[in-house]
């Protein structure tokens, strides 16, 4: 699949890559400034003329190579060799001022002098740049590191691919954007962009971009810019495609442990479905037996029980009736609150009014004792419906689990 391209608003055009950008991006400053290190080891020279010898002489040129390849690398340490050779040739070998040689132990001098320049220039200088290289290593093992730590840290998608879009613009020392469907990850926050246009599209002037993907499977897109007077570095592309991959990695484990939870909950949810329907296939069998048990005792025997048997019987309808009533209205509400169609009538509620009328209808078919104490004229915003169900549950359970004959406290 071709990668997008993110369309920036970019107000240069590609004509901007003028000559001082490239020399800017190759370093070429290097090598005057190695001609100024030469300038002032030459002048030390002049100076000390009078009082050292040549072979004095051709070590304070020398310094100025070690000097210009310690600071400014290898080549420029090459560059620094030739024009000091040139200069010792010109100022010490005689004839003085001129660029010939009477004998061939002037040549000698000169290329061994040459020689000497050329090899300890190019040892200390290409010490220099490994050195550097190694600075430049070392911070991007940092900036791994760091990347490493924030990205496994981080559990939400929209909070790995911030950190990871602000990673990239801190190793390309410049803008950063993430792409994702219709979303966008920026950095700087205040970088204005487009969305994603179509495939074989060449990206905007001085973007680079990249697809990002983890086990086969498309996350997106990245795109970065360095500045201008930043020259190419490989390294520094390499660090850039291994945050995208980390990245990557890191979205790609958010998506599985998000979709590890969905199943998790699904399946904790079907073993409660399970355990309530088992539970209420009793609760809901034991009024209705002994619904039809007293109907039936009534209609056949009716006539020949005594008045207070009769009412005994009735009574018993009536509450089993309630309490099936209460199974159906919590199995609809418990339905409702599943299907996220519950609607919540807020408002003003006596609390006390609440507990007394759930306290007596429960006190009364499970024939305890409910004390009520410190309610008063306590006013509550809520739904008094559901208010009212969720006290009969605790108030049912504290029935259910105490021991028989004991009193139970609503305070």
């Amino acid at each position: 699949m071709a990668v997008a391209a993110i369309a920036v608003m970019v107000s240069r055009s590609s004509c901007e890559a003028s000559l001082l950008t490239k020399i800017n991006q190759i370093r070429f400053w290097r090598f005057p400034a190695a001609a100024c290190i030469c300038a002032l080891a030459a002048m030390a020279a002049i100076i000390l003329n009078r009082t050292l010898d040549e072979t004095g002489l051709a070590m304070t040129l020398l310094t100025g190579v070690i000097v210009s390849a310690a600071t400014l690398g290898a080549y420029p340490a090459y560059f620094a060799a030739i024009l000091t050779f040139i200069f010792y040739n010109y100022y010490l070998v005689e004839p003085r001022f001129t660029f010939q040689m009477t004998s061939p132990e002037d040549y000698f001098v000169l290329a061994f002098f040459l020689a000497v320049a050329v090899v300890t220039g190019g040892l200390a200088g290409r010490l220099s740049d490994q050195v550097r290289r190694s600075r430049l290593r070392a911070r991007a093992s940092s900036a791994l590191f760091e990347a490493s730590r924030r990205l496994s840290a981080a559990a939400d998608e929209d909070v790995i691919r911030r950190h990871l879009v602000e990673h990239i613009a801190a190793a390309a020392k410049g803008q950063a954007i993430l792409a994702d469907g219709g979303r966008t990850w920026t950095c700087p926050d205040e970088l204005e962009t487009a969305s994603i246009i179509g495939e074989d599209v060449e990206p905007p002037n001085g973007w680079q971009v990249r697809t990002i993907e983890a086990d086969g499977i498309s996350l997106g897109v990245a795109a970065w810019r360095t500045p201008d007077d930043e020259r190419p570095d490989t390294e520094r592309d390499r660090l850039i495609d291994v945050l995208i991959d980390l990245g990557a990695a890191a979205v790609l484990r958010a998506r599985l442990s998000s979709a590890q939870a969905d199943l998790l909950a699904a399946s904790k949810t079907e073993q409660l479905r399970a355990a309530l329907l088992s539970s209420i296939s009793h609760d809901l069998r034991t009024p209705l037996a002994a619904i039809l048990a007293s109907a039936t005792s009534l209609k056949t025997f009716g006539g020949q029980f005594p008045p207070d048997v009769q009412r005994d019987l009735l009574t018993t309808i009536e509450e089993e009736a309630e309490r099936l009533n209460r199974f159906v209205a919590n199995l609809l509400s418990m339905t409702k609150l599943e299907s996220g169609s519950i609607t919540l009538q807020s408002q003003p509620v006596d609390v006390g009014e609440v507990v007394n009328r759930t306290a007596d209808r429960i006190g009364a078919y499970r024939r305890r004792a409910v004390e009520r104490a410190g309610h008063g004229e306590s006013i509550a915003h809520g739904d008094p419906i559901l208010l009212e169900q969720a006290l009969g549950n605790v108030i049912e359970n504290a029935a259910r689990y105490s021991p028989p004959g004991g009193p139970i406290m609503v305070r």
